[in-house]
């Protein structure tokens, strides 16, 4: 079991921080709130409370013989502070300990995440920005604010982003130290596909897949939170979009190749720094498409029969097209069989694809599809093979990209 603090500062966004709370300990970690005075206006201690099992307070002069303000920084292998207004950043960043929060941040050694949330100006200002430099220089992690709604008619960067996010690239920052979420992608143009296309064949029925697109999700939502502008390539996905990521949904492989080619900026425009193919692009689709519900008819021997034609190839086109210094990453679910293991046709496909990187699933067995956690074998084009341990998808994505910074340099 690890041991979390959650800060949460005071701002209105502090009710989302109970429902990350829940999301914590749900995945069985031990949460201690430290709220800052400013933040209680907007939750109660009793809530926090009741979610975590842990005292709340808010102050170093509470249970002064537990040195409280020293402790709880020190046994904690994770500190998360959401929201952290610009207040909390300001106050972070000048080394304060006016209260207990900004006293655990102090005394802290394990890693630090902080989640902002404000006003669009306030988060513009170059006093923030420096704020964030200077944290974020220091080995914390500061993570984008989301894009939206804000207080009143107000909308732009400053949102929170939402429970779910937070918690899953607060796992990632337990599981692998700070580095993996470092802003390092600040300034990089990305594009991920994810999800699974679909070939209709009447007006009711599809060829389609059994991908959930969570991993591709997870690939987008680790990108933004490195700082890259993200663009997501969307297949019949029934997810949330991730936070600071811009989604551009399709359901067919012909729609899905024209999104990535145009946002990859394989046709001119802006072009894109990775694009990460982690669609499960059908490689057939119907001849044709009944313009009425194929009926089942009373003789059981008459069975219609679909001809298949075959779909463009998104990936080797990508490569064909691509921009000087452009990097493409591809995605292989293999099975084995008597030709040969996983691993040697996801060499032959990368050999025949001319990709970059191949991030290769093992999904024997149906592992991997709609699941949580996933592992993968990353092979390059130079022969080298990097094994992804099993973790969350998150876990894995921030895996992934570990294996392409290296290549962007």
């Amino acid at each position: 079991m690890s041991r979390i603090v959650l800060g949460v500062a005071g701002g209105v966004a502090a009710y989302k921080a109970a429902l990350l709370l829940r999301a914590l300990t749900e995945a069985g970690h031990d949460v201690r709130v430290v709220p800052t005075p400013g933040a209680l206006n907007f939750v109660g201690a009793a809530t926090f409370e009741a979610l975590s099992g842990n005292p709340v307070t808010t102050d170093v002069w509470s249970d002064v013989p537990e040195v409280a303000h020293v402790r709880i920084g020190q046994s904690a292998d994770l500190v998360v502070v959401a929201p952290a207004t610009a207040d909390l950043l300001a106050r972070a960043a000048a080394g304060r300990a006016d209260d207990l929060l900004t006293a655990t941040l102090l005394t802290a050694h394990c890693p630090v995440v902080f989640v902002p949330a404000m006003h669009t100006e306030m988060w513009l200002h170059p006093a923030t920005q420096d704020n964030v430099a200077t944290l974020r220089r220091r080995g914390s992690i500061v993570l984008p604010p989301a894009v939206g709604r804000l207080t009143g008619p107000d909308s732009g960067p400053g949102r929170l982003p939402e429970p779910a996010d937070v918690a899953a690239l607060a796992q990632v920052a337990l599981a692998s130290g700070a580095g993996v979420l470092r802003a390092d992608l600040t300034g990089r143009r990305v594009v991920v596909s994810a999800g699974g296309t679909r070939e209709p064949l009447d007006p009711v029925r599809y060829l389609g897949n059994r991908s959930s697109g969570r991993q591709g999700f997870a690939l987008a939502r680790v990108a933004a939170a490195r700082g890259a502008e993200v663009t997501l390539v969307a297949a019949n996905v029934d997810l949330p979009a991730p936070f600071g990521v811009r989604v551009v949904p399709v359901g067919t492989a012909e729609e899905l190749r024209a999104a990535v080619l145009a946002e990859a900026g394989s046709g001119g425009g802006v072009t894109a720094d990775v694009v990460v193919m982690a669609a499960a692009v059908a490689d057939f689709r119907p001849a044709t498409v009944a313009a009425t519900k194929l009926k089942k008819k009373d003789d059981p021997s008459e069975v219609p029969v679909v001809s298949l034609v075959r779909n463009p190839d998104v990936l080797a086109e990508l490569v064909t097209k691509r921009a000087p210094g452009q990097l493409v990453v591809g995605f292989a679910a293999e099975t084995g069989d008597e030709a040969g293991d996983v691993l040697a046709h996801a060499r032959a496909k990368l050999a025949r694809k001319g990709c970059d990187l191949l991030v290769v699933n093992d999904v024997s067995g149906g592992g991997v599809f709609g699941r949580p956690d996933n592992a993968a074998v990353v092979l390059a084009a130079d022969g080298s093979a990097t094994e992804v341990p099993h973790g969350t998808k998150d876990a894995v994505a921030a895996g992934v990209w570990q294996t392409v910074l290296p290549r962007l340099a």
